[in-house]
């Protein structure tokens, strides 16, 4: 049962990567817009910067995470069926 839960929190597939990837620009340039409120000028743009930028860092992680993960299992398949 357990299992079944933890699955959810994984990512398979790269729509599914998409839609978290998407996710978390929502909720970074939504904190980017709090920090040009908050501090307007060029601090409050770097602030915003920094928030888009996070995203690009992380989603390009996410979406080779998944790359390597299938490279991974690919190999994986191709050992078991030489041997």
């Amino acid at each position: 049962m357990l299992k079944k839960i933890s699955r959810l929190f994984v990512i398979k597939t790269r729509w599914e990567a998409y839609l978290i990837i998407y996710a978390l620009a929502l909720g970074a340039m939504d904190r980017g817009t709090h920090y040009l409120d908050r501090f307007p000028g060029y601090g409050g743009w770097m602030l915003m910067a920094a928030c888009s930028g996070a995203v690009f860092l992380g989603g390009a992680k996410i979406l080779d995470c998944l790359k390597y993960e299938a490279a991974e299992k690919g190999a994986l398949k191709a050992g078991a069926d030489g041997a």
